[in-house]
């Protein structure tokens, strides 16, 4: 019997890959005397499942190449890593990204090579710091820092065009207004923008108990898929600036709020028409591809 208890024993495999639980991530804090940070936006998954739930959604295909935000003590990483994928991963935190290497060297021995760590601000990345990155990235999955959570997003999705898809979690309140549609009440400038990329739509909640620390925000997933820019001859900067500047006063008519840019509400309202837009709707009722039209009619007008 003892015997055949062994046998029994080596048929049991041992997993590639570890995920991290509430243990793993308080054990590797303590190691690092780590207090986490409100300034970086620190809040780790310690909940496997949570992990797994997040690489499904985000359809993680061996192979992919995934650029993650803010990887923290590596519990996205290694799901990641568990799914096939090559992950480039972004910490600002100079003592994580240091960190993040020996802890998948630890619990994703065989894949560790998979992993590139940076230390770095995403917010502060240019075009000459992405030119050597080979492959592209072609999928962004993330934990974003909540404070800094948008403007993250529309940085790199204007730097990296070899992005394909988004899976970010972020604020419920700030996945709320990237995914809302136009006439929503929740519909502002983020989500007019986020059009430009491509379609996105609110992909679920995510339970505040499984952070340490607990935040006191709820949290939610945002998943966008890369279309073409609505077809125009002004540059995008341009159409983000119309947008900008509509959604500074969004209770007024587009009359009001963009005749600064034409001179006068009279100007502005013969402008609007010609661009085929009814100079008295508010801009929460516009899509980007509206905002285009405008802005192709003051590109022609400065011209």
């Amino acid at each position: 019997m003892g015997e055949q208890r062994a046998s029994v024993r080596t048929l049991v495999s041992v997993p590639d890959v570890t995920l991290l639980g509430a243990a793993e991530i308080r054990a590797i804090a303590d190691d690092l005397a780590l207090r986490p940070s409100k300034a970086f936006g620190q809040n780790f998954v310690i909940d496997p499942n949570t992990v797994r739930r997040i690489v499904r959604v985000a359809q993680v295909e061996p192979g992919t190449c995934v650029v993650e935000v803010g990887p923290g003590l590596g519990s996205l990483t290694l799901g990641l890593l568990d799914a096939g994928a090559c992950v480039l991963a972004l910490e600002i935190d100079e003592r994580l990204a240091n960190q993040l290497k020996p802890t998948v060297l630890r619990h994703a021995p065989k894949v560790a090579g998979q992993l590139h760590v940076r230390q770095v601000d995403a917010l502060r990345l240019a075009e000459a710091d992405v030119t050597t990155w080979s492959p592209p990235p072609t999928a962004l999955i993330a934990n974003l820092p909540y404070n800094v959570a948008v403007p993250i997003l529309l940085h790199l999705l204007a730097l990296l065009p070899s992005l394909q898809a988004c899976l970010v979690m972020v604020q419920k309140e700030v996945a709320e207004r990237l995914s809302a549609p136009a006439g929503s009440r929740t519909y502002g400038a983020p989500s007019v923008k986020l059009q430009w990329y491509g379609s996105c739509e609110y992909a679920g909640e995510i339970s505040r108990q499984v952070f340490w620390p607990v935040p006191n925000v709820d949290s939610a997933l945002v998943r966008l898929s890369r279309t073409p820019p609505p077809p125009c001859r002004a540059k995008r900067e341009q159409v983000f600036a119309v947008i900008d500047r509509a959604f500074m006063q969004r209770r007024k008519t587009l009359r009001a709020s963009l005749a600064g840019l034409f001179g006068d509400t009279g100007t502005c309202a013969a402008v609007l028409r010609a661009a085929q837009i009814e100079p008295e709707r508010r801009p929460e009722t516009l899509r980007v591809s509206d905002f285009a039209r405008i802005a192709d009619a003051l590109a022609d007008r400065i011209a």
